[in-house]
């Protein structure tokens, strides 16, 4: 049996782990939005796996007036609707648009997954997943008392984030596959 076996809610990041990510740049529109690779398979894994799967974004761009509320939601049913094609869903999307750190809702903050048990109260985050590509994804999990992990190739093997996530995988399939 899977050590993961355990847990019933997944909680994803977007950028790096779903999609990628634009370097000192935001996904503004359809276009610019791209799969990583195998993302849509792991998708339809994660789904026969979790009861519960949320993705939880920091979205400044919208806070910069580079993009719109507007403009994410075209980009989030794309993204939902090319996820339901492949056999895999997400129950939600929670995004933060705030520019300060402070808000309560910016990752690495909390304020998301509340949001998340609010609307699903089943959720326990000790029974959760966070997968994500940064260290403020990873300390939004720990925070909660989330199982961590990183994906994507942001860090080099040496950096200390290696030392406080549960498990790392090179891409979101690679771990779905490891379930």
């Amino acid at each position: 049996m899977n050590e993961l076996s355990q847990y019933n809610y997944l909680f994803l990041d977007r950028d790096g782990v779903i999609n990628v990510e634009r370097p000192n740049d935001y996904v503004k529109n359809i276009a610019e939005f791209v799969f990583i690779e195998d993302s849509l398979k792991a998708m339809a894994i994660l789904t026969q796996k979790f009861d519960r799967i949320v993705v939880v974004t920091n979205q400044r761009g919208i806070g910069k007036s580079i993009m719109t509320n507007s403009d994410l939601e075209i980009i989030h049913q794309y993204m939902i609707s090319e996820i339901e094609k492949a056999g895999g869903r997400i129950d939600k999307i929670y995004y933060c648009t705030d520019l300060s750190n402070r808000s309560i809702n910016r990752k690495p903050n909390v304020g998301m997954a509340f949001q998340a048990v609010a609307d699903f109260p089943e959720v326990d985050f000790t029974k959760s997943v966070m997968v994500g590509n940064s260290f403020s994804d990873i300390q939004f999990g720990q925070k909660l008392s989330m199982h961590t992990i990183l994906v994507g190739d942001k860090y080099k093997k040496e950096h200390k984030i290696h030392n406080n996530i549960n498990a790392y995988y090179e891409n979101l399939y690679k771990f779905a596959d490891s379930l």
